[in-house]
């Protein structure tokens, strides 16, 4: 055996009855490795003196245990970082990365290159891509996908796609949200997001759904394909209730920063809520509850969806097969509309 000066990470890995690679993420502290196994070889790195170059680590391996995460916008939206729900989602999938030993490199549509294999993967930069909204066009993470980047996408997972997609069920969301309204007397009921957007599509096809099974005919005029911000459904409904007076009864919102403009427009009217319009808002973000009145809305378990992802991209990191998958969501009742 060589002196413990000159020790190997190879003779290192034969001391202890492992694989090189094992012992390179055991000393790394991966927790992919279990406790145990870590806690022995540490301990007999320190016995004989070694220790590892973490940069020299990552060429061997060819792995830099850093996981790239995309939001992908929709082009010319106000919509930025600092919505809240895409903040909620971020922090959940840095917990969950950091969970598994990575970390999270942060980018968005815009930033980041056109070819986000290349940038992202050949580079170095990171070991693969999660994808935050798969906005109005795919062929991005499409071409990302095809060049063999391990890629997964939080989105609406009824897409047909060569990679996997996390989401929740939109769908039965958009439905539930409607359902709400209509049992408790809403049955004009004004759809407030851009359907040309795929999980948005999916929540209003559930609004038609709700409609549908109620007897009621939606009503094509209430559907204000609006951006992804307050804002935005600030000005929809005002310039609407300018236009045409009251002619609603109900919201149903495609994310709680679009219901809280809506809101507001309404409150500056002093129209009642939920007497004269109840509302109900998706995502549940930390401030739906806060608001007055406190939002009706749709939770999204972003924890469960972002474990999903990161055990989705893993997968592929390890050669293993990986799948798309559908979230639970949940009604949830308060007093902007009952």
């Amino acid at each position: 055996m060589k002196s413990e000066r000159n020790l190997t990470l190879s003779d290192l890995a034969k001391l202890a009855g492992v694989s090189t690679s094992t012992a390179s993420r055991a000393l790394n502290n991966n927790p992919v490795i279990k406790l145990a196994t870590r806690e022995r070889i540490q301990a007999l790195a320190k016995e004989h003196n070694f220790s590892i170059n973490a940069a020299a680590s990552r060429l061997r391996t060819q792995r830099t245990n850093v996981v790239a995460v995309i939001l992908n916008l929709i082009e010319h939206t106000e919509q930025s970082i600092n919505d809240p729900f895409l903040l909620k989602v971020v922090g959940d999938l840095n917990q969950a990365l950091n969970d598994k030993g990575y970390e999270l490199l942060l980018s968005n549509s815009f930033m980041a290159k056109d070819d986000w294999y290349n940038y992202f993967i050949n580079s170095r930069r990171a070991d693969g891509i999660i994808v935050v909204g798969q906005a109005k066009s795919e062929q991005k993470a499409i071409d990302a996908a095809k060049a063999g980047a391990p890629l997964v996408v939080w989105g609406d997972s009824n897409t047909q796609s060569n990679y996997p997609i996390i989401g929740s069920n939109n769908r039965l969301g958009g439905k539930l949200a409607a359902q709400h309204l209509i049992e408790n007397g809403h049955t004009r009921l004004v759809f407030l997001g851009d359907t040309g957007h795929a999980e948005m599509n999916e929540r209003y096809q559930g609004y038609l759904d709700a409609h549908k099974a109620a007897g009621l005919t939606a009503d094509p005029t209430l559907v204000f394909p609006i951006d992804l911000t307050s804002q935005a459904a600030y000005n929809a409904v005002n310039e609407t209730i300018l236009k045409r007076g009251l002619h609603f009864d109900g919201i149903v919102s495609c994310s709680d920063m679009v219901a809280l403009g809506a809101l507001k427009a309404l409150k500056e009217r002093y129209i009642s809520i939920p007497g004269e319009v109840a509302i109900v808002g998706f995502d549940d973000i930390a401030m739906a509850e806060l608001l007055h009145p406190a939002l009706t809305t749709i939770r999204q378990n972003t924890r469960d969806a972002a474990n999903k992802m990161v055990e989705q991209l893993l997968n592929q990191l390890n050669g293993e097969p990986a799948f798309s998958d559908v979230i639970d969501i949940e009604l949830v009742v308060r007093k902007s509309s009952v």
